[in-house]
């Protein structure tokens, strides 16, 4: 059985996080060579590589496992001070701190409210990783993260999954964007094959939501000029200004149909997002108190999942 130092733990935890030695360093108020030292330390006891000496400093397949059982111990630890009322003398002060993973569409429209309802009655502070749905998963399996919103249903290894439902996306332009581009399309067929070669706006080259909705309805990618705007936000506007059609999360758009300040292009084809919410399986309150939160608010602000 290996036994780790906390203070060898919390080095290579710093490292990560940091990047680099000499920003860990001073992050723990040591000297780089110690930071160096310890690391080393580490791996010499478990007979692994831990860290890439890369820029920024990343974590081996190895490493992913000890760094995920840094940040549960770190946890766990903070929680038992906390309902022992004793704080941590090695770090005064310390709020606990909860990693977790999100895709941009719901961090802008849902999840950063079930967030505030842990901080209504939890003194906790938030890390989060935003990242496409389809690639959330990969940071709980570095041990980045302790849970994340993700379209992943299989449970990471150590982790557990339940589904939080759909988020449905519309496919809508400006009147301005219809006008000039669409006008001649006047059935719903028609416009969907108009769709293959007018401007449209995507997050950025990762993301395949519009792509893969002209793939599942014409049986291609569409071949029009695209915009990036990587910010959900700002994607939002970006349609809204009539740069190209684009999928909306109904959160975004609902009002703006109902004012007529965007139009749905193809009312009868829309695309569903599954999403599922995946944990460490650590037993901590303060995480569960999280993954209430986040299923709470997400029942509430999606559809439901399918059976």
């Amino acid at each position: 059985m290996v036994h780790l130092q906390r203070d060898h733990l919390e080095t290579l935890l710093a490292a990560v996080d940091a990047g680099t030695f000499e920003a860990a360093a001073r992050e723990l108020a040591i000297t780089p060579s110690a930071v160096s030292q310890r690391v080393k330390a580490m791996e010499q006891l478990v007979g692994r590589v831990l860290l890439q000496r890369t820029t920024p400093i990343s974590p081996t397949r190895d490493g992913e496992v000890v760094l995920r059982h840094a940040r549960q111990v770190r946890l766990l630890d903070e929680e038992t001070s906390r309902a022992l009322d004793v704080a941590d003398a090695t770090v005064p002060g310390r709020t606990p701190s909860i990693p977790l993973a999100v895709n941009a569409d719901s961090l802008a429209t849902w999840f950063l409210d079930a967030l505030a309802l842990v901080r209504r009655d939890t003194e906790v502070v938030f890390d989060l990783h935003r990242e496409d749905q389809d690639r959330t998963a990969e940071l709980l399996r570095a041990g980045t993260v302790m849970a994340a919103v993700t379209a992943e249903s299989e449970p990471v290894q150590g982790c557990s999954s339940v589904p939080l439902g759909v988020d449905r996306y519309r496919a809508v332009a400006s009147p301005a964007f219809v006008t000039r581009y669409l006008a001649d399309a006047d059935t719903e067929r028609r416009m969907t094959a108009r769709l293959d070669r007018v401007p449209l706006v995507d997050y950025d080259r990762d993301d395949d939501l519009q792509q893969g909705f002209l793939r599942r309805v014409l049986g291609h990618a569409p071949r029009g000029p695209r915009h990036f705007v990587p910010n959900s936000a700002d994607f939002a506007r970006a349609v809204g200004l009539g740069f190209g059609w684009g999928l909306l999360p109904e959160a975004q758009c609902l009002d703006a149909l109902r004012s007529g300040a965007l139009v749905e292009l193809t009312p009868g084809r829309r695309a569903d997002v599954a999403l599922w919410w995946q944990r460490w399986n650590l037993a901590s309150p303060l995480l569960e108190r999280v993954t209430e939160a986040v299923r709470a608010v997400a029942a509430e602000r999606l559809h439901p999942a399918r059976a």
